[in-house]
């Protein structure tokens, strides 16, 4: 069922729901494995009225062996996860008011009730932006407050339904000049109080309370830059420009990290006395009166000068802590180190209708590339080209490996007359398989066109081939078992 609707001026919403009957698939002993259940989801928004505006975007979804035994979509059948988050917010001036009500469900196998579910009924949030404290001073305050009514269950470990989280956190910062050259120390105190805490992973009823005393210090260099005014295939002028940035970070008194149970990103601060180096090359292009950035490489990289993070980290265990999650989202320490790897994105869109991105974590500690991502788009009149690469090359501790290629080819257009075709492919190098391929051909007339689609599933409990057929007529609709969400164009 997809059920769309504009109540009033400035509201609209958009709900799907789809669900399956299983009789199950039977057995040697005559029984039955069934997969049947229910995904649903909504994404509104409205115009609450006195710069009040709510969003919504819910996903719910009965089971991981359901999405995995009947979705219609690659990425959605490999994806463990299911998010839903609503909200109602406002603005004035410099402050920022919110109300959130979240479901956060990480699915660890399709086995029932084995899955993360973490939720916020409701957690109210009030900050400000920096606002300068005095206009003959350079000193700027700002802070962060929330409280709400939290929830984590999973197997072996379970919360309250209602465990509440009080957390303030009130900052100064200032900016000292020295020509070209920023120099900005900050300073902030944070303040959490938990109703509840873990001890050797199982929940007590203890209250907890958490003092943090932070410390950063940025150092914004003068950006480099050269233009070269001849004239080149790429532009009429050409301008490199080299951004470098440096920052240190202190934090203490995160003296009770393990008892901290986990709902956020809020609680994975950790004690830590770091630095950050930056560099960054752009390189722009005028051409006529339009200048674009046709490429960036961005490198980052982290110093630690407390390999243990206070004592947080635990040896041989997946460790990860906010200060690693803003170098990259791969998990990388199992044992106590003083340097992160090296983050590199490079992205490039030299000429209209082509573009590429690569982003690489090179660890020296490990010798070597350890997670890599690269993509590229071709368009050129009717003819399109995307290939994919995603490799993963760490210890099984930290992330499971994983080497996968994805490519898509397509001719014509839905809405162009004359025949279109399009093809998309997943491969995983390291099983040796195609997991996903689609084919798609169609042909348009002026008043009609046909679409015919076949597709190939291999991954997990589904060995598969689908055969889909729909015949449209203009202004008057679509006949068949091709969906509109199904197609390749």
């Amino acid at each position: 069922m997809d059920f769309r609707g504009k109540p009033a001026e400035g509201a609209d919403f958009d709900a799907i729901v789809y669900g399956v009957q299983d009789r199950g698939r039977l057995q040697d002993d005559g029984s039955r494995i069934k997969s049947g259940g229910t995904s649903a989801s909504l994404v509104g928004k409205a115009d609450l009225g006195h710069g009040f505006y709510a969003r919504a975007n819910v996903n719910y979804l009965s089971s991981l062996a359901f999405r995995q035994e009947f979705t219609e979509s690659f990425n959605e059948a490999i994806g463990s996860e299911s998010n839903a988050i609503a909200f109602v917010t406002r603005h004035c001036s410099s402050f920022g008011f919110n109300t959130v009500f979240e479901r956060r469900e990480n699915f660890q196998s399709p086995a029932p009730g084995d899955s993360v579910v973490i939720r916020k009924l409701p957690e109210i949030e009030f900050s400000s932006r920096d606002r300068r404290f005095w206009s003959r001073l350079p000193i700027w305050i700002s802070f962060d407050s929330a409280a709400g009514l939290l929830r984590r269950s999973q197997p072996l470990f379970q919360t309250r339904q209602f465990t509440e989280r009080l957390d303030f956190q009130p900052r100064i910062m200032t900016a000292l000049r020295w020509g070209d050259f920023h120099l900005i120390p900050s300073f902030a105190i944070r303040a959490t109080h938990y109703g509840e805490s873990q001890q050797n992973g199982v929940i007590v009823g203890r209250d907890l309370n958490r003092s943090v005393r932070e410390f950063g210090l940025d150092l914004v260099l003068p950006s480099l830059a050269r233009t070269f005014p001849r004239k080149t295939v790429l532009g009429d002028k050409l301008k490199h420009v080299i951004e470098p940035r440096a920052s240190y970070r202190y934090v203490s008194c995160v003296d009770d990290f393990k008892r901290v149970i986990r709902f956020d990103d809020m609680d994975l601060i950790s004690n830590t006395n770091e630095a950050e180096i930056s560099l960054t090359n752009r390189l722009y292009a005028k051409r006529g009166e339009e200048v674009t950035e046709i490429l960036s490489w961005q490198l980052w990289y982290k110093r630690y000068f407390d390999p243990t993070f206070g004592g947080a980290l635990i040896p041989g265990e997946r460790n990860v802590f906010l200060s690693t999650l803003e170098v990259t989202p791969f998990a990388f320490l199992d044992q106590a180190r003083r340097s992160s790897p090296v983050v590199s994105v490079i992205r490039a869109s030299p000429k209209p209708g082509f573009g590429f991105e690569w982003r690489a974590d090179y660890d020296a500690e490990r010798r070597g590339i350890t997670n890599s991502g690269f993509t590229a788009d071709v368009r050129t009149g009717k003819i399109f080209v995307s290939v994919g690469h995603n490799q993963v090359h760490s210890t099984p501790l930290l992330t499971p490996n994983a080497n996968q290629f994805r490519g898509l080819v397509a001719y014509g257009s839905e809405n162009r007359r004359g025949w279109s075709a399009a093809f998309t492919a997943v491969y995983d190098y390291r099983q040796g398989q195609m997991q996903f391929a689609t084919t798609q051909v169609g042909y348009n007339t002026d008043c009609c066109g046909f679409s015919v689609q076949y597709r190939r599933f291999s991954f997990g409990t589904r060995n598969e081939n689908q055969f889909r057929l729909a015949f449209a007529v203009a202004n008057i609709g679509t006949f068949g078992t091709l969906k509109k969400q199904e197609r390749l164009f």
